[in-house]
């Protein structure tokens, strides 16, 4: 993927991009919520996107966040349609014991957060998020090589052109730096389903 071809969305001060590397260094209260279960609204996270009507592809990058160390310092994969409409995955710091791997999804202003608990130490992941006309699957990797499902979720506004890419962020009173790199977008490697037939109507 040519990286000049991505745009910024809430573009942060500190930034770096070379051919292959994107590093951001995360200014504080910046983050991506929308209204459910805390009542706020936060829509200032840097994004670093690319436009596609493609309806069929799989995004891959690798994350390292060395430094992360406040609650809740996350990057990840997003894609941000507008500040009601976007999912982003990531692993969020919360201790020095454990961080939250995991997915948000935002539909019409409301954002839902599932996740699982992996330890404090790891300081890399990638990500595989795969797009299937209005549906979208994200999985994640230690290795690069074998990826495990964390969520298959709909986007109601979702089914045209879209931007995704990466995000970086600090909620509360910190700053770290995010490195993103091999980013690659291939066939999407989310198969069609093979088992209950879709209801006739």
């Amino acid at each position: 993927m040519n990286l000049k071809d991505f745009k910024w969305t809430h573009k942060p001060e500190s930034y770096k991009i070379t051919n292959d590397k994107i590093e951001i260094t995360t200014k504080p209260y910046t983050d991506l919520w929308q209204r459910t279960y805390y009542h706020f609204q936060n829509d200032n996270a840097p994004m670093l996107q690319i436009e596609t009507d493609e309806k069929y592809f799989s995004f891959v990058v690798k994350t390292e966040f060395e430094d992360s160390h406040h609650r809740f310092d996350q990057c990840g994969i997003v894609i941000y349609l507008d500040s009601e409409n976007w999912l982003k995955g990531s692993i969020e710091y919360e201790n020095e014991e454990y961080q939250h791997l995991g997915s948000v999804v935002t539909n019409q202003g409301y954002s839902d957060w599932a996740t699982t608990e992996i330890n404090a130490s790891v300081k890399s992941i990638w990500y595989r998020l795969s797009r299937r006309e209005a549906d979208y699957c994200i999985e994640c990797s230690f290795d690069g090589i074998t990826f495990s499902q964390m969520r298959i979720c709909h986007m109601f506004q979702g089914d045209g052109k879209i931007t995704f890419g990466i995000y970086a962020c600090s909620p509360e009173d910190s700053s770290f730096k995010a490195v993103f790199s091999h980013l690659q977008m291939m066939e999407c490697q989310w198969k069609a389903h093979d088992g209950q037939q879709p209801d006739v109507k």
